[in-house]
């Protein structure tokens, strides 16, 4: 019988104590040599191993696999889950998170290129740079990230200048809170800093690594009430990132807000020159000062990797 990815998964699986991504038990597949056995020549084994891991245990009842957690998704076998258990309980004690608030731009940079809704530019606001002024007047002024979408890869010249006739705006502008994790201890700080932040743009978003999925009744009906989207970031799959709930789009934007905020912050000041410039232009070159983004899944799931931000 041939040897297949769950044989293999099995194998590594039953060497582990402890939980496994699929990125995991295919390093240490090759690390045993196992690899080999299984003789495939596809160009994406882990994301084949990965498929065939979730259709065992969705439909094999009497499956040997057991995913222990959704984000990121953790796998072991059934059979060891009380000795799992033993093990997660002191690494959990000793986990500690290293990675910065601030390393999680460039991840949401990415998604929101790649995204269909977004398809936009973002540009990170350093709020150190803005003007000083009496303490706490600027409290949940500025956002953390700021995007524009400019619509040159979906309208022609012709439509775009018809817009400009007929005094429609085709581009929109977004606001983006950024938090590590969202819980019940800190949601209500967290949303009402984001709606407080996002008045100036079209749309506004709450982004974190880990939202606690207990929270997402009470999230809808902040939503319901207030607007502002949550977006959970995808450090694995940031192409398959999820907006949990979408923002309800405004159609005037605050002039007054985005007045002080050009006065106050340099960063701001430069994003919305930029927009004007590039908006004018329509000739799809972009010269604005965007932020960096990866151009696939590979590529950011190495970075956050090596920030520590997969566990």
């Amino acid at each position: 019988m041939k040897y297949s990815f769950l044989d293999l998964t099995k194998d590594v699986l039953g060497k582990s104590t402890e939980p496994l991504t699929v990125h995991e038990i295919w390093l240490k597949a090759e690390e045993i040599g196992l690899v080999s056995k299984v003789g495939t020549s596809g160009k994406t084994p882990e994301k084949t191993l990965a498929a065939r891991l979730y259709v065992d245990i969705r439909d094999n009842e009497k499956t040997i696999f057991y995913q222990s957690s959704k984000r990121p998704a953790k796998f072991y076998l059934i059979s060891k889950r009380d000795k799992v258990k033993e093990n997660r309980k002191i690494v959990e004690k000793t986990e500690k998170v290293s990675f910065a608030e601030r390393d999680l731009h460039v991840l949401l940079s990415s998604f929101v290129h790649m995204d269909s809704h977004f398809k936009c530019q973002t540009k990170t606001i350093f709020h150190e740079i803005s003007t000083k002024t009496i303490k706490g007047k600027n409290k949940w002024l500025h956002p953390d990230m700021v995007g524009v979408y400019y619509p040159f890869a979906d309208y022609t010249t012709p439509v775009l200048n018809l817009y400009s006739v007929v005094g429609e705006n085709p581009y929109k502008l977004f606001s983006f809170e950024m938090k590590k994790e969202i819980t019940f201890g800190n949601l209500r700080e967290y949303y009402f800093q984001a709606v407080s932040n996002s008045s100036w743009a079209h749309e506004g978003y709450l982004v974190a690594l880990k939202v606690e999925e207990e929270l997402h009744e009470e999230l809808r009906r902040l939503n319901n009430a207030f607007g502002i989207g949550i977006i959970r970031l995808d450090p694995i799959n940031i192409s398959q990132s999820e907006i949990l709930f979408a923002s309800k789009e405004r159609n005037n934007l605050d002039w007054d807000t985005i007045e002080r905020l050009a006065e106050e912050n340099e960063d701001f000041r430069t994003f919305i020159s930029d927009v004007a410039v590039d908006t004018t232009d329509n000739d799809k070159r972009l010269r604005g000062e965007y932020d960096a983004f990866f151009l696939d899944d590979e590529e950011a799931e190495e970075y956050a990797r090596k920030k520590g931000m997969i566990f």
